[in-house]
């Protein structure tokens, strides 16, 4: 398969970059396709210098696509992080940035059929096995990738992809909170350990010693600080009903401060060992739905909104997410809007 190159499509989605596969295209068995994929990847590599991935784990993931085997779908989105410098491709969480391609891919792919206009694109999200709402520009029923939207991290403006998500409380957890309380304490850390589309560990950045204002490069340097957090992430695993998670990558550990820029919340992420330079879309919905708890440590730093839609600062800028907030404070389900770009289409080969 590898010497005859595999159909693929390079895409951006949301802040991150990605390889589009369609199922039928890998092969079957999870660990020949991983074997596969590593080595399309060019991974394990610091470099990945003899793949296409881009050294880093924004550019370094792969969405598999097949018509979707649900009645309440269109399309099986299957997420896989592959790790850079690991032999290791991870499917233990899903990821809201390259579900932004999903509904163009499907479009391109030929999975959906364009409608003149706009099309909506209904996405089972395997890993999690919620369903997404893409809503994907078709003018002429072809999609486009050219419009006025802009978000951070990203140059330029492009078309709006309006992603809507229900049901996703306690997507891998179980419950939006695994432990019954807002607060737990690990190490002296006061934590809300919390999955409303991500699990993530929202802790206090003046808790590590920090301001929250410090660049990813500040944080990556320091080593001490990582191991600190790392520890804590060892422990939040089997209490969020993620068992050991020495080798995944989830729980998203996440530092939170008061916004500097206008928004409701800042945020510092690491994914998991590395700092992120933007914030996960599932990650920025759970941040939001953490303000909300008042005993939480997310809640006396956050500007809340009057309108349910949260601007959540990040080392590069900040994501707008909204909650769909009941009279009684429930929330209902949650969205975002992202953008995505074609790269390139074509054969990619294994080494």
């Amino acid at each position: 398969m590898s010497e005859d190159g595999v159909r693929c499509l390079w895409m951006r989605g949301g802040t991150s970059k990605g390889a589009y596969f369609l199922k039928e295209d890998l092969p079957a068995d999870p660990a020949s396709r991983d074997d596969l994929l590593l080595r399309i990847m060019g991974s394990p590599d610091p470099r990945q210098i003899d793949g296409i991935g881009g050294a880093d784990p924004l550019t370094s993931k792969v969405a598999v696509l097949s018509r979707s085997t649900r009645e309440d779908a269109d399309v099986d989105y299957l997420f896989l992080q592959v790790f850079v410098d690991q032999a290791l491709v991870s499917a233990a969480q899903g990821c809201g940035n390259i579900l932004a391609g999903v509904g163009p891919a499907a479009i391109e792919r030929g999975l959906v059929a364009a409608m003149d206009g706009e099309t909506p694109v209904r996405i089972h999200m395997v890993n999690t096995g919620e369903v997404a709402v893409a809503r994907v520009m078709t003018p002429g029923g072809h999609v486009t990738y050219h419009g006025g939207t802009e978000i951070a991290g990203v140059p330029g403006a492009h078309a709006a992809i309006p992603l809507l998500f229900m049901n996703i409380a306690g997507s891998m957890c179980g419950s939006l909170l695994p432990t019954g309380s807002a607060v737990d304490v690990i190490d002296g850390v006061e934590a809300t350990l919390i999955d409303n589309g991500m699990p993530c560990v929202i802790m206090r950045a003046t808790d590590f010693g920090l301001t929250g204002r410090e660049t990813r490069e500040e944080i990556e340097a320091d080593m001490a600080l990582k191991s600190r957090i790392e520890a804590v992430r060892l422990k939040a695993g089997p209490m969020m009903n993620l068992g050991d998670v020495t080798a995944a990558s989830v729980p998203k550990m996440t530092l939170v401060s008061a916004p500097v820029d206008g928004g409701a919340i800042s945020t510092r992420s690491f994914i998991p060992h590395r700092v992120h330079a933007s914030v996960g879309v599932f990650a920025a919905i759970t941040v939001a739905t953490a303000t909300r708890l008042e005993t939480g440590p997310a809640h006396s730093l956050a500007l809340q909104p009057v309108d349910g839609r949260y601007l959540i600062e990040h080392p590069t800028g900040a994501m707008e997410v909204f909650l769909d907030i009941g009279t009684e404070g429930e929330i209902k389900g949650a969205g975002s809007v992202r953008t995505a770009r074609k790269l390139f289409d074509g054969l990619v080969f294994a080494r």
